[in-house]
């Protein structure tokens, strides 16, 4: 599986973005998919995952604010983001594992190239 992110920009706070991850493959609707982030100078942390059943998960720090959503027919993830803050500001990564709930890195097998989100003050 290759996943391709894209997406990223500058925004005010308070405004929103919308992510894109974009995946080959035939079996992309079997896969999990999670977001993670990664700050300057921090460790790349959990931001939200789908399972192929479209259930979600979403770390503290964005629940109530990005939605996670897939179209399997495009095998495409999207990650709406709203009232943005500037301390979600980082490189956002897509990536897929198989299926479960996996908030850990590690747990992830394809990892898409990186978009840059900077969310001004």
């Amino acid at each position: 599986v290759q996943l391709q992110a894209s997406g990223g920009g500058l925004v005010q706070a308070g405004g929103s973005l919308r992510l894109s991850c974009v995946a080959s493959g035939r079996t992309f609707s079997t896969y999990t998919i999670g977001w993670f982030r990664q700050a300057p100078g921090k460790e790349r942390e959990f931001v939200t995952l789908i399972v192929s059943g479209n259930s979600t998960y979403y770390s503290h720090s964005v629940k109530g604010r990005f939605t996670i959503s897939r179209d399997n027919a495009k095998n495409t993830v999207y990650l709406q983001m709203d009232s943005l803050k500037p301390e979600d500001t980082a490189v956002y990564y897509c990536a897929a594992a198989g299926g479960g709930f996996y908030l850990a890195p590690r747990n992830y097998y394809y990892w898409g190239q990186g978009t840059l989100v900077t969310v001004s003050s």
